[in-house]
């Protein structure tokens, strides 16, 4: 990870917008599914506003600037540059977070039902003996 991106993020953390910590009160420690999240994460050149690495799920909390012309494409590319490592997206508006956190709640949990379901369920290690 280049130093430059760690310490973007952590102004980035400290200058958090009202949504964001109003979605980190809910996402930290664990708060929703038992989900490990990480707040403004540096991954493939790009920070992340919450980072669950387990479901490799991304949140989203997008400002007015991501609706705007330059923004939309921006978010474009940097979403397929991002799914080609594997991760997967929800976006929220600032606006949608502030009045109905509780409907984002609702979308976050079931993509991580979702994301668990998807994954192969992991098998046992044959018995001594056992032919595989």
């Amino acid at each position: 990870m280049k130093r430059e991106n760690i310490k973007i993020a952590r102004v980035l953390r400290k200058n958090s917008t009202e949504a964001e910590r109003k979605l980190w009160a809910v996402l930290r420690n664990r708060g929703l599914c038992n989900a490990k999240f990480r707040r403004q994460f540096p991954l493939g050149g790009y920070i992340l506003d919450f980072y669950a690495p387990e479901y490799n799920l991304c949140v989203e909390a997008d400002g007015g600037q991501h609706y705007l012309e330059g923004g939309v494409e921006e978010d474009e590319v940097r979403s397929v540059k991002l799914a080609q490592l594997g991760v997967r997206f929800l976006r929220f508006s600032n606006a949608d977070i502030m009045t109905n956190i509780e409907g984002a709640c609702a979308v976050i949990i079931a993509a991580i039902g979702d994301i668990s379901n998807d994954s192969p369920s992991p098998q046992s290690s044959p018995q001594r003996g056992e032919e595989v």
